[in-house]
C-alpha cells in the first residue's frame, strides 16, 4: 500500500513522456514499476534516482511553460501550482523507498 504513491509517480511520469512523444522513456517508466517488487537495496537507489530526476523534469516543464503562458499573456499560476503539486508528490514519493523495503 505504501508504494502507491510512487508507483503513481511512474505512471503520471510515463504519461508525461508519452504525451512529450518519447515512448521509449513512457516504457522504462512503466518497466521501472516492476521494481517496487524487488526487495534489493539496488532496485530501491534506482528508483529513488529515478524519482529524483522525474521531480526536476516536473520543474523544468512548469519553467518552460509558465514561461510560454507569460509570453503569451494567457494566465499561469493554476498551471504553476498543479505542476508544482506534481513535483513535489514526485519527489515525496522517494520517501517509502528510503527505508528499506515497505511491505
Amino acid at each position: 500500500m505504501v508504494l502507491m504513491l510512487p508507483g503513481l509517480s511512474l505512471l503520471l511520469l510515463a504519461a508525461h513522456w508519452l504525451h512529450g512523444g518519447s515512448a521509449a522513456a513512457a516504457a522504462a517508466m512503466l518497466l521501472l514499476i516492476g521494481l517496487l517488487a524487488v526487495r534489493k537495496p539496488w532496485a530501491s537507489r534506482t528508483l529513488q534516482l529515478v524519482l529524483a530526476a522525474g521531480a526536476l523534469e516536473w520543474l523544468r516543464t512548469l519553467a518552460s511553460l509558465v514561461q510560454q503562458r507569460q509570453a503569451q499573456g494567457e494566465p499561469y499560476l493554476r498551471l504553476a501550482v498543479i505542476l508544482g503539486a506534481v513535483a513535489l508528490v514526485t519527489a515525496l514519493s522517494i520517501l517509502p523507498l528510503r527505508r528499506g523495503r515497505a511491505g
